[in-house]
Parts: structure tokens; C-alpha cells; sequence
């Protein structure tokens, strides 16, 4: 008879930990459920609305989204490397480029040029390794439909369309800003056969004419990528 009772006991013990795991299973989910439902709405108050500089996570928010603070890394990440190309390498290429009035402002600002535009090679390198660090991470991510949806969404316009506006235009700013420094170098080789009148530059032969006129229709050919990166670093990326 005690070891019915005690059989009873142990189905019992048996079914009420059964029933406790299947509670504790339903709890995750229903955990993970609400993070999702965060983040979504994260994404969709916060992310979209923002403009080109993302907030970063609060130690709380990280715990309400849960594994999806990962997910909001990958496009924070690229954020963060759009706004240092725009700070860090755009903004003083074009600050130098802008200060070129007259001729012999290519060869006062030749040196911080040159600089300028080495730091700019630099982060141009550095966006586009982020961007197919983002795509790649991107495609890793294994989300519900109803996030996916709305994060798509917000990757397009905080990595896709910067992407697509700053890649084609950073070399671009590129070639402007180095011809600008060759023509500094030029006017510098010539030494005294050069001479600054106003706004005017003169040289006393033919063939100096013949190649700082070439160095000016290479730096006209790519004007366009100046107004292109005022716009940028001004306005932001719209």
C-alpha cells in the first residue's frame, strides 16, 4: 500500500515538473515576444526619426531588447562610421577646398590639403569595409517577419542610402582635393618664373601656361564633387 502511495506521489512530482518546464518555456517566449515588440517600436520611433546620429544603448534598453541589441549594433556601427567620414574626412577636405579663392591659394593650402586628404583616403577605406561588414552581419540575422519588415526599412536608410550617396562621392572628393594639391606643387616647382597679380597668375613661357591650364581642366572636371560634399556635410545625408 506505501508503495502505491508513493508511486502516486512521484507521477504526481512527475506532472508538476512537467507542467513547471512547460511554464518556463512559455515564459521565455513570452520574453522574447516583448523584446521583439520593443525593439519594433524602437526602431520605428526612435531609428526612423533620427537623424544622421543614432543614440546609443542605455544599459536598460539593452536588457528590453534583449539578443536584438545585437541586431541594432550592426546599423548604430555603420552610423558611426558614416558621421566620422562626414567629420573626419569630408568636412576638412572641404573646408580647405572652399578657402581656395585665388591662385596662389593652391599653394598656401597645399600642406593642409595634403593632409586632409590623407585622412580622407582613410576613412573612405574604413566605410567601405563597414558597409560590407554591415551587409554581411545583416544577412546572418535570422528575425520574425514583423521585424524584419520594419528593420529592413531602417537599414535602408541608415546603411543603404548613406552608402550610396558617400561611396561614389568619397573618391570623387578625392581626385578634386589631390589635383588642388598638384596644382600647389606646380606653382611651387616654378619658384620665381611665377608671379601673383590679384586674382591672376602669370608665367613667362608657353609650356608653364600649357600645364597649369591642364591641372585647372582636371580640377573643373571634378568640381562637381565639392557643391556634392558641401551639401553632405552641411545639410546631412537626406
Amino acid at each position: 500500500m506505501a508503495s502505491g502511495i508513493s508511486r502516486i506521489w512521484m507521477r504526481t512530482g512527475m506532472l508538476l515538473g512537467a507542467a513547471l518546464l512547460v511554464l518556463n518555456l512559455t515564459a521565455c517566449g513570452d520574453k522574447e515576444g516583448d523584446q521583439r515588440k520593443a525593439f519594433i517600436d524602437f526602431l520605428q520611433n526612435t531609428v526612423m526619426r533620427s537623424g544622421e546620429h543614432l543614440p546609443s544603448l542605455s544599459e536598460s534598453q539593452k536588457q528590453n531588447f534583449g539578443k536584438f541589441a545585437g541586431d541594432y549594433a550592426i546599423v548604430y556601427g555603420f552610423s558611426q562610421q558614416v558621421n566620422k567620414a562626414l567629420d573626419q574626412g569630408m568636412r576638412p577636405v572641404v573646408d580647405e577646398l572652399s578657402a581656395i579663392r585665388v591662385p596662389q591659394d593652391y599653394l598656401s593650402r597645399r600642406d593642409a590639403l595634403r593632409q586632409a586628404n590623407g585622412a580622407l583616403v582613410i576613412v573612405t577605406q574604413q566605410l567601405e569595409s563597414a558597409k560590407m561588414q554591415a551587409d554581411s552581419s545583416k544577412a546572418a540575422l535570422k528575425q520574425e517577419e514583423d521585424l524584419k519588415k520594419v528593420y529592413d526599412t531602417a537599414y535602408d536608410k541608415v546603411v543603404t542610402q548613406p552608402a550610396n550617396q558617400l561611396v561614389p562621392l568619397l573618391p570623387k572628393l578625392q581626385a578634386l582635393s589631390q589635383s588642388a594639391v598638384q596644382a600647389g606643387d606646380f606653382l611651387q616647382q616654378q619658384g620665381p618664373r611665377v608671379s601673383f597679380n590679384n586674382d591672376a597668375v602669370q608665367f613667362p613661357t608657353q609650356d608653364q601656361v600649357t600645364q597649369y591650364n591642364a591641372l585647372m581642366s582636371t580640377l573643373s572636371a571634378n568640381a562637381q564633387a565639392l557643391s556634392q560634399a558641401q551639401a553632405a556635410v552641411q545639410n546631412g545625408l537626406q
